[in-house]
């Protein structure tokens, strides 16, 4: 029988067949949790009565909500994860590595694997053709402690994105126009499998940020096949020789829905608050002034994100009464935008750098709004309260939507630069 890219994987892990609805215990590839999620699931760890991690070499704990810490709480926490994989083993992703999801892409993640974290975004390394999707930390726990899992085979969405995309629509308008159209529960326990001729043509950053977002359509995962692109960037980061596998949905495969998009008809888009599923072209909203925009996180603080925004704000300078954050996905990330001189654009045009993690986008620390201020984030959520203060209004959309509105100092179509 055709399988989809979800039931191949899963009946793998599983060692037999499995099709939608089928509910498995599957042996895991790669286990992680983060500093908000983490010391949770060591108590569990060791209530279960384990000291040790199945798998050391894929189990990673990340310091990256709080990096370094804000207070004292936090500093609390950190120690009991560094404390921890001192002594299970496990990995140590310190305050110096970056998000979670970009490391995990760039170090860890196969395509074929399956990954689990506690943290809904973990739906990140989708991109790279893995099944990989977020748990609470009790059941990250068991994954820590055995290398295994259960997990219903969900039924799976097929959308196709096709034709050429416009001058000044990325991946992000992309995604945000998806969960606009099929809205934020559209997806519920589904997969989605992203494909289609525009997809073929992204790179692996892009892909990164559209699998990234799946889950704020509700899906437990979001794939895309691999091919050359995906093999590329393995190579690019040096993974070892065997990382690299095809992974891709057989002809015939059954599908709950096949969603077809012509991205050309696709403008800039933002989502408004406090739902992602608010979706506005740009050229529709009325004038929207801003008090402050952030460039980065997991969904769009990779290198190609942050070119894109330096092109933009490259002698220019950002509105007087604008806060422009830039924070770079990872370590690697940011050394390449140093390199490469997109930092000292970022800077020159006005842009406060911050280490390389979570903490503005999860409202922990650095870049929470006053009351009643707005922001424009190249984030994946704007939930009311989101950056920190539930007072405060966040705006969703590209680089480089974001960076053109920072210089006119309200929410502005980027098109008005780039065409």
């Amino acid at each position: 029988m055709p399988k989809t890219i979800s039931e191949k994987i899963l009946g793998e892990h599983a060692g037999r067949d499995l099709t939608a609805g089928d509910i498995a215990i599957v042996d895991v590839d790669v286990v992680m949790a983060q500093d908000g999620t983490g010391p949770l699931a060591v108590s569990r760890i060791k209530k279960m009565g384990f000291s040790k991690v199945a798998n050391p070499t894929k189990s990673i704990f990340f310091i990256d909500h709080g990096a370094p810490s804000p207070r004292k709480e936090l500093a609390d926490s950190h120690k009991v994860l560094r404390e921890f994989a001192s002594q299970s083993g496990a990995k140590l992703s310190d305050i110096n590595q970056g998000v979670c999801h970009q490391i995990l892409a760039e170090s860890y993640v196969c395509p074929g694997n399956i990954v689990i974290g506690a943290d809904s975004h973990t739906c990140t390394s989708g991109a790279l053709g893995a099944f990989a999707t977020g748990m609470g930390s009790t059941d990250i726990a068991v994954g820590f402690a055995l290398s295994k899992t259960w997990l219903m085979v969900p039924h799976t969405i097929k959308v196709i994105f096709y034709g050429k995309l416009p001058a000044g629509v990325y991946a992000k308008d992309l995604i945000i126009y998806l969960i606009g159209k099929i809205t934020a529960d559209g997806a519920t326990y589904k997969a989605i499998e992203f494909s289609g001729s525009t997809v073929e043509s992204l790179g692996m950053e892009e892909r990164f940020t559209i699998a990234n977002m799946a889950v704020e359509a509700g899906a437990k995962t979001g794939l895309f096949a691999t091919d050359t692109i995906t093999k590329d960037y393995l190579d690019k980061q040096g993974r070892p020789d065997g990382c690299y596998r095809d992974i891709f949905a057989d002809d015939g495969a059954s599908y709950e829905q096949s969603i077809e998009i012509d991205v050309s008809k696709i403008e800039p888009i933002i989502s408004k608050p406090h739902t992602v599923d608010n979706t506005k072209f740009v050229r529709e909203l009325d004038k929207t002034k801003i008090d402050q925009v952030l460039i980065g996180t997991c969904t769009n603080g990779r290198l190609s994100d942050l070119a894109i925004a330096a092109k933009i704000l490259d002698g220019k300078k950002i509105a007087s009464w604008v806060r422009l954050l830039v924070v770079p996905a990872s370590k690697d990330v940011y050394l390449d935008a140093i390199k490469t001189g997109i930092m000292e654009k970022l800077i020159n045009a006005g842009a406060t750098i911050i280490n390389p993690g979570c903490g503005p986008c999860v409202g922990v620390h650095e870049g929470t709004l006053a009351d009643g201020e707005v922001c424009l984030s190249t984030q994946n959520r704007n939930f009311k309260g989101r950056m920190g203060n539930p007072e405060s209004f966040i705006y969703l959309s590209s680089p480089a939507t974001a960076a053109w509105s920072a210089v006119k100092g309200y929410i502005s179509d980027p098109r008005e630069v780039l065409v």
